[in-house]
């Protein structure tokens, strides 16, 4: 049995936020219990030339949620990235997973071939869906869903591996 684009990135994205959101409330609710203020956890990085949690999220969600709407042929609606709080960042979590859930099979199965192109500052980058999915977006998710995972771990947030892969 072969498996579909679609249950390759609607399905994965869904479960990689979802677990996101979880450490993200873990992250929280640490910061509630030691009376830190909730924008130090926000704004902390990895180290000074790194992205901040705040954006880690930002980035993760906007990958997520592009690769859906490309592979179907459609131009991924724009955000703000104005958040600020743990519950600003919710709420984009799960506006994104509710427009990843709005997809069907059919609108993105059958994009393997897909020519997608992303205008980035440095150039455009040319992908076929396949490669889009599995090379460029799958590993830019988990890049930023760990490191925002390893921001909040290394202040302390008490977090496992199990956080982070969440249950089947």
């Amino acid at each position: 049995m072969s498996i579909s684009m679609y249950q390759t990135c609607v399905p994965v994205l869904v479960r990689a936020l979802t677990n996101m959101s979880a450490v993200l409330a873990k992250g929280a609710a640490h910061a509630a219990d030691r009376k830190i203020a909730p924008e130090v956890l926000l704004n902390t990085r990895i180290t000074p030339d790194m992205f901040p949690l705040i954006r880690q999220v930002q980035i993760a969600t906007d990958m997520a949620k592009g690769a859906a709407f490309r592979l179907a042929g459609q131009e991924p609606p724009k955000m703000g990235d104005n958040e600020t709080t743990f519950e600003e960042l919710q709420a984009r979590i799960a506006s994104v997973v509710d427009m990843l859930k709005s997809f069907k099979p059919e609108q993105i199965d059958g994009s393997e071939d897909r020519e997608i192109v992303l205008k980035l500052r440095s150039g455009d980058m040319h992908f076929r869906g396949q490669d889009y999915l599995l090379a460029f977006v799958l590993p830019n998710v988990y890049f930023h869903a760990s490191t925002a995972y390893a921001i909040l771990r290394g202040v302390g947030v008490v977090l496992g591996k199990a956080d982070f892969l969440g249950k089947p």
